[in-house]
């Protein structure tokens, strides 16, 4: 195994990783994305394959999981390691992992799939919703995500973590046009309302379905609603008047695997 070390923030390569930290702009010309994590790793390395590059800081490769995951490498990776100091600077978090990978970012195979259940997010901008609102779909069995143009970036370093590596198990639209999928989809386009009447509880759930859900003060948009075809009400008799979107998401979400469930696995209710 070959490493570089880098110990000047005027080297090339660290500035180029910098500003694919900071830059979503950068990550959408140049197609990477940096994962920050052991889980992270793993999670891209089992269902994509191997990183363009390792990025370890000094003291995280004297860590017995990375170094084991040092030695276990393609010994052609590429791995960079930076001092601590370095390596905060790309880091996300306050407390560093120790290591991070470089990625090309996985791209959908094609076209959204008009028949097959989607969710649909509408400006959510908070990146920790979004990634939320991936892993709820990913858990829920949905496939495909796409996302407005003002949706929070799908591979910022912030969504990646929230995500949880969900987004390896889903294909990724962004920058979509929903209401021209939702002209197209041959499912039922469903939108959660306030006051939207008929509850999501009582609605039938178990046909194709593509989930929209709104930004996180003004929900979703009038003209992507207005060709909704389902409109639910989310029952909240405690009296709150809204969820945050990635509830909202996974309470929807998990009612329509519950439907789906097969009867001899639906929970079993007890008398008395």
């Amino acid at each position: 195994m070959s490493v570089r070390h880098i110990v000047s923030r005027d080297n090339p390569r660290f500035k180029a990783l910098k500003k694919l930290a900071q830059s979503a702009r950068e990550r959408r010309r140049e197609g990477l994305a940096l994962l920050d994590g052991m889980h992270l790793i793993e999670v891209y390395s089992e269902r994509c394959g191997r990183p363009e590059a390792l990025i370890v800081s000094e003291q995280g490769a004297s860590r017995a999981e990375i170094a084991r995951h040092l030695a276990a490498l393609d010994p052609t990776i590429e791995v960079l390691a930076l001092s601590a100091p370095l390596f905060a600077e790309l880091a996300a978090v306050d407390t560093p992992s120790g290591i991070m990978a470089l990625i090309r970012q996985p791209q959908a195979a094609g076209a959204p799939d008009p028949d097959a259940d989607a969710v649909l997010l509408d400006g959510v901008q908070d990146p920790g919703n979004v990634g939320s609102i991936l892993r709820s779909a990913a858990a829920a069995g949905f496939r495909q995500v796409l996302l407005s143009p003002d949706c929070a970036q799908v591979w910022s370093p912030k969504t990646l973590r929230a995500g949880m590596g969900a987004h390896f198990a889903l294909e990724l639209f962004e920058n979509a046009d929903l209401c021209a999928f939702i002209g197209a989809y041959r499912g039922v386009a469903a939108v959660t309302e306030p006051a939207a009447g008929q509850s999501l509880f009582a609605a039938d759930l178990t046909g194709p379905l593509a989930w929209i859900f709104g930004s996180e003060g003004a929900g979703v948009r009038p003209a992507t609603a207005a060709a909704a075809r389902a409109h639910f009400t989310i029952p909240m008799p405690g009296g709150s008047e809204s969820l945050n979107a990635a509830a909202a998401a996974a309470v929807c979400l998990f009612e329509t695997v519950r439907q789906r469930l097969p009867r001899s696995q639906a929970p079993v209710t007890g008398s008395g």
